[in-house]
């Protein structure tokens, strides 16, 4: 018999990346079947409501919701006890323990205990603006982790950020070290010379395990938020962040790294940074343009270090080494050989700049790539999410981490349950000869998500003769292990790679050698 329990914690509050990583650990309890905790604001109590569960009687919006459906009532005591100490270790229970200083109700009272530093704001990106407002107006950096926040408060925020010096990581932005300190999704990363300004959280993790593999470290991370070197935004907090790290005296090199950029701001932060004492190379994804393995290898020129060949892993062998080649040519738009054959190529994607990246190299050598987050607004995908494009042999790409993707629910790399749920209705598709994944470690993702890949790899692979490649971007110091989440995957049947761009080229040789 099932059993479920939904419970209010009148004001008890856990900011939104915890809510979402115990979400994930209470899901992840054997015989539940749904599992939401969360702050009972509107959005989330429309979403308890599609998962068939009612919110108590005068529940409110400062209130968190404990909601866990499951198959008996031992899953659900289970669940309910790993909830339960996932929130005691974070302080979210609402109760202080005896002669326990009370935690600060507010973005103010905490700075004012604490002194002026970095805040990073994680709530409902309806609310993100006021207390982004209120750390700048108290002369703190801040990092906007929350996402689907106005584009409007974005530029107020940075203009205001720039009358006074300060910096704006965000909104919507998942990753950044400073000081050696990792915030949001980051990896373990060495110590070196390079700052990295980046409107991309993933493709960050990207270049920056890559120059970990060669040996190389970062003095910081500046993230900016993906929508920073847009028209609209126009490079407002890349300014800063590069004055910042030119005056930074352990950076010897800076690059400036985005998802596909507006031609004007990029040309516009080409001449900024001409001006600044210490050398700025772009790694700017998009048609035409190095992709971010190339990039690595020239910030490792730039500063007379060897050139490593990245690598892939092989189950028995181990990690075999590969030349990265720089792809430069502009996507194909007309339809290519697979594509006339009927035969797609499927990335399913929780970095958006990883899924940016893999379309650019796969356009040009099969065609147009469709998807939520298309390079040409003529290829945008609407209906992909509710499988209703399947088997009509399109390339399509999709970008689970999009703001609208994950309204209500967690951040893909916290929780894989959308992308396998996908993984395996293409997996099912006939049309569908290459599966492409993206697998990023570090601090804040899944703790292992290899364990849940894997089978649903090896299950795919048992049914029918289907190619699954995988960009696996981490370190060694990484806490899921590298090298235990290569060979998992690897022995599960999937190709797999430390650079997204040579596990989008293998993909897309795979596909054109069904063709032939």
């Amino acid at each position: 018999m099932s059993a479920e329990q939904v419970k209010a914690r009148p004001g008890a509050y856990a900011d939104s990346v915890t809510l979402m990583a115990v979400s994930a650990k209470a899901q992840a309890v054997s015989g539940v079947r749904a599992a939401m905790i969360a702050m009972a604001t509107e959005l989330n109590l429309a979403l308890l409501t599609e998962l068939g569960l009612t919110a108590p009687p005068g529940v409110g919006q400062h209130d968190l919701l404990v909601a866990i459906r499951a198959d008996d009532a031992e899953s659900l005591r289970t669940a309910l006890d790993v909830v339960d100490a996932a929130l005691a270790g974070r302080g979210a229970t609402g109760e202080q323990s005896t002669g326990q200083q009370a935690a600060p109700r507010t973005t103010s009272a905490a700075i004012a205990r604490s002194g002026p530093g970095i805040a990073l704001i994680s709530v409902p990106g309806r609310c993100a603006f006021a207390e982004a407002m209120d750390a700048l107006g108290r002369d703190c950096d801040v990092m906007i982790f929350s996402d689907n926040v106005p584009v409007e408060q974005e530029i107020a925020l940075k203009e205001f950020a720039a009358e006074r010096g300060l910096l704006v990581m965000g909104p919507d932005c998942g990753t950044a070290i400073v000081a050696g300190i990792a915030l949001g999704f980051a990896n373990s990363l060495r110590s070196g010379p390079i700052g990295v300004v980046a409107a991309s959280g993933t493709g960050a993790q990207q270049f920056t395990c890559l120059l970990d593999a060669a040996g190389t470290g970062c003095s910081a991370v500046l993230g900016l938020g993906g929508r920073d070197l847009s028209a609209a935004v126009g490079g407002r907090s890349a300014r800063t962040a590069l004055d910042a790290l030119d005056a930074d005296p352990a950076t010897e090199l800076i690059v400036l790294l985005s998802k596909p950029p507006a031609g004007q701001v990029a040309a516009e932060l080409r001449a900024y940074a001409s001006a600044l004492t210490k050398p700025v190379e772009f790694a700017l994804i998009g048609p035409g343009q190095p992709d971010l393995t190339s990039a690595a290898e020239s910030v490792l020129r730039t500063l007379g270090k060897p050139i490593p060949r990245w690598s892939r892993w092989h189950p028995r062998a181990g990690l075999e080494r590969r030349a990265g080649l720089p792809r430069r040519a502009g996507p194909a738009l007309r339809a290519g050989p697979a594509q006339r054959a009927g035969l797609a190529l499927r990335g399913l994607f929780s970095g958006g700049t990883l899924c940016d990246e893999a379309m650019v190299i796969a356009a040009q050598r099969l065609g147009p790539i469709y998807s939520n987050v298309p390079l040409d607004p003529a290829f945008r995908l609407d209906s992909f999410i509710h499988h209703e494009d399947r088997a009509d042999g399109r390339h399509i790409m999709i970008d689970f981490g999009a703001d609208e993707l994950t309204v209500g629910r967690p951040h893909p790399m916290i929780d894989q349950r959308l992308r396998l749920d996908h993984f395996a209705a293409q997996a099912s598709d006939q049309a569908t000869v290459v599966i492409m994944l993206d697998v990023v470690l570090g601090y804040g993702a899944h703790p292992d998500p290899a364990a849940e890949f894997a089978p649903a790899i090896a299950a795919a692979k048992s049914t029918r003769d289907i190619d699954v490649v995988v960009s696996l971007i981490g370190t060694q110091a990484d806490p899921q292990g590298l090298a235990a989440q290569a060979a998992a995957l690897s022995q599960a049947g999937a190709h797999v790679f430390a650079s997204n761009a040579q596990a989008a080229s293998f993909a897309c040789d795979r596909l054109l050698s069904e063709v032939r």
